[in-house]
């Protein structure tokens, strides 16, 4: 019985009765029991995990399209701004170029009937000038030709013998 002396003999035989009194005391089973509700509760978080990144990739290409349909949007709304600015531009201009054309007209009528007023009053200036000067001639011929004594008997002799 030499072999019962050996150390490395008692060490086997106490991790064998180890080793049994592990499995009868079904170590092994609530290791495995254990381990199984870890391994389930990994495989929920990697679920859970697959669901967020899903939904998440989910979102990303809504956010993605709208933000396309924003981008289109926006580049609409821009280039309706600029076709709306040259349009209001062409329309400045038109009506500033028919302000000026009236303006330029409204200064012609007013031209225009300067020179009538100016005409009319050098008309009538010349009118009472002409009629000054006609009565000033008048006048002097009719006192120049103021009765002679001798014409006036004449004409009053033969005006009686023509009665």
């Amino acid at each position: 019985m030499e072999f019962l002396q050996d150390a490395h003999v008692w060490e086997a035989i106490g991790l064998a009765i180890f080793i049994a009194a592990l499995i009868y005391l079904k170590v092994p089973g609530m290791a495995m029991t254990a381990l199984d509700s870890r391994a389930t509760k990994i495989q929920a978080q990697l679920d859970e995990a697959t669901k967020l990144r899903e939904e998440a990739e989910r979102l990303l290409a809504e956010i993605k399209a709208q933000r396309e349909a924003s981008e289109h949007q926006a580049e609409s709304i821009v280039t309706m701004a600029k076709e709306e600015a040259a349009r209001l531009g062409e329309e400045a201009k038109v009506k500033l170029e028919e302000q000026i054309k009236r303006r330029g007209e409204m200064a012609e009528r007013r031209i225009a009937l300067a020179e009538a007023q100016a005409a009319a009053e050098v008309k009538a200036a010349a009118a009472d000038l002409a009629a000054q000067a006609a009565e000033a001639v008048l006048s002097a011929r009719l006192a120049a030709a103021t009765s002679d004594p001798l014409i006036d008997a004449a004409v009053a002799a033969v005006a009686t013998k023509l009665q």
